[in-house]
């Protein structure tokens, strides 16, 4: 009776004291226990690589969407070359390849002038080879996995540049906005320009002010845009400061009212301070600075 209930006792004490000896489980993400170092590279590059789709041809080229980071799959045979076509106007600067024995590599260019186009071409000696190639250019840089097959081959690639177009567009946008008047409709025998501008000398310091009669407008130089831009305050009789609302175009500020006295401030301890006052003449014609 005593062996039976000592037993039970010793397998409880074994089986903690092993718990105990196990080493701390690290908690790093749940990447972290899926498989070997190995596994996770494989599953990386698997995941990043991009394989060609039926609406990507276009002929018989096939067009990527580039992203950096990205491994495009060439699919090659034995006695077919195939092209390899970067941006019309991107300079190529090295290639390389993890097996330059079996694979023959070599590059060219089509076109002139604006239009010149560098080509990288390819071509293995055998079937089922794989490795991959690296594209240097002086825009982006180019990971592709090469692939060789005794079936059909692709016999040329390129890409579309979804980011270089978002880019574009919005740099047109933006000159586009800078080139905007900045009213319509003034009447040049309305325009007020009696504003005398006062204080310190910051490179933001407006250049002049004028009103329509309506709203008031007030020119900075360009490099407004560069750096921080100032707060206009409007200043009543007592010389209480009240912040107003403005609108920025381009290198303006629209009041949508007139005002006798306003102050630009920009700083907390030592803050440079412009003063923009309005004379009483209704003809003035002439901007101060």
């Amino acid at each position: 009776m005593k062996r039976v209930a000592i037993l039970p006792a010793l397998s409880a004490i074994v089986l903690s004291l092993a718990a105990n000896a196990a080493p701390p489980r690290q908690h790093h993400g749940a990447s972290a226990h899926r498989g070997t170092p190995d596994d996770r590279v494989a599953d990386a590059n698997k995941a990043a690589t991009v394989e060609p789709t039926r609406s990507g041809f276009v002929n018989a080229a096939q067009i990527y969407p580039f992203g950096d980071g990205s491994i495009y799959r060439v699919y090659t045979a034995p006695g077919r070359v195939t092209d390899i076509a970067l941006e019309p106007g991107e300079q190529l600067g090295s290639v390389a390849s993890g097996d330059t024995v079996r694979w023959v590599i070599g590059d060219t260019s089509s076109g002139t002038g604006a239009a010149k186009r560098a080509h990288v071409l390819v071509k293995p000696f055998s079937a089922g080879l794989a490795t991959n190639l690296v594209i240097t250019t002086d825009r982006r840089t180019y990971h592709l996995a090469l692939s060789s097959r005794a079936g059909a081959a692709m016999a040329a690639l390129s890409w579309t540049y979804p980011a270089d177009a978002l880019i574009a567009v919005k740099r047109e946008q933006e000159t586009a906005q800078a080139a905007a008047p900045v009213a319509t409709g003034l009447a040049i025998e309305h325009l007020h320009f009696g504003y005398e501008i006062d204080g310190d000398r910051p490179t933001w310091r407006p250049l002049r002010a004028f009103d329509d009669g309506r709203q008031t407008f007030i020119e900075f130089p360009a490099t407004l845009a560069v750096g921080e831009a100032p707060p206009l305050f409007l200043i009543d009789k007592k010389g209480t400061a009240q912040l107003v609302n403005y609108r920025v175009r381009g290198h303006y500020y629209v009041v949508d009212r007139l005002f006798e006295a306003a102050e630009l401030r920009l700083g907390t301890k030592h803050p440079d301070v412009v003063r923009i006052i309005r004379s009483a003449s209704a003809g003035a014609r002439r901007g101060t600075r």
